[in-house]
């Protein structure tokens, strides 16, 4: 059967699928670049094409990173994640992929995988924020640290398909590289932020997609549903959409990390 590639960014997946047949995934695989919440029930992308599209969780399969596209258009080596519940058919699909300068690794903690690539995406823009707000490597790395147990915390109560290995590309190396990477357009939509500019003007300064703006507030609503306690995410939540001075609640995060 044919395999679809969806690459849409997250905010806009609805409009574009906006008058597709319900089966219209009947007979497909579908493979999900997208990285974020679908829709206004914030879903991950299986369970929107589940719950909208019929489509069976066997026929289903996720990239994620850590890998910049600028680095992999310039051939330097990185590494891909596929996610799974079909494990043959998900190594089948990432050996289409691999190359002498991709590798690829294959998961079948679907549900984690993504959730961590949205997670990553709002961190980046709180790197962003504090690098903006002229904070140092020392504090970034701090900073880093307490994202990622507050990554780990939220996956504990979220993802619990299988055991977790959190110190893997696709958690822990995919966080790193979009917190610290000059390619990562959500650390640069958080650095303007720091720098005092407005989201509105943000948005017009850059050419592309930050997913972490629309993440944020999907992980709100996630997080409230859940009674989960997401200080960081909540902070750059705040900060992007309730106009939340960044000095200010940066200033409040700095004794909460240990």
């Amino acid at each position: 059967g044919e395999i679809i590639l969806i690459g849409i960014p997250s905010a806009y997946v609805t409009a574009v699928f906006e008058g597709l047949a319900k089966d219209a995934f009947a007979t497909k695989k579908v493979l999900s670049a997208t990285k974020g919440l679908v829709g206004d029930e914030h879903e991950l992308m299986n369970h929107y094409l589940r719950n909208n599209y019929s489509l069976e969780k066997e026929n289903y399969f996720c990239i994620t990173g850590p890998c910049h596209a600028e680095e992999v258009a310039s051939e330097k080596l990185s590494y891909l994640t596929f996610g799974g519940y079909d494990e043959a058919f998900t190594e089948e699909i990432a050996a289409c992929f691999k190359t002498h300068y991709l590798h690829t690794i294959c998961s079948k903690d679907v549900k984690g995988i993504q959730y961590a690539a949205v997670l990553k995406n709002i961190y980046a823009l709180g790197a962003g924020i504090a690098h903006g707000l002229d904070y140092g490597d020392n504090f970034q790395s701090v900073y880093i640290t307490n994202c990622f147990a507050e990554l780990q915390n939220f996956m504990d109560v979220m993802a619990t398909e299988q055991q977790h290995h959190y110190n893997t590309s696709a958690y822990l190396g995919d966080l790193l590289v979009t917190c610290y990477s000059m390619y990562s357009r959500n650390r640069t939509f958080g650095n303007y932020i720091g720098k005092g500019y407005s989201v509105k003007t943000t948005k017009l300064e850059m050419n592309m997609e930050a997913e972490g703006y629309f993440a944020s507030r999907g992980i709100a609503s996630v997080s409230e549903k859940q009674a989960l306690k997401l200080p960081i995410a909540q902070t750059i939540f705040e900060v992007l959409w309730k106009g939340k001075s960044a000095r200010l609640a940066f200033k409040k995060l700095e004794s909460k990390f240990v």
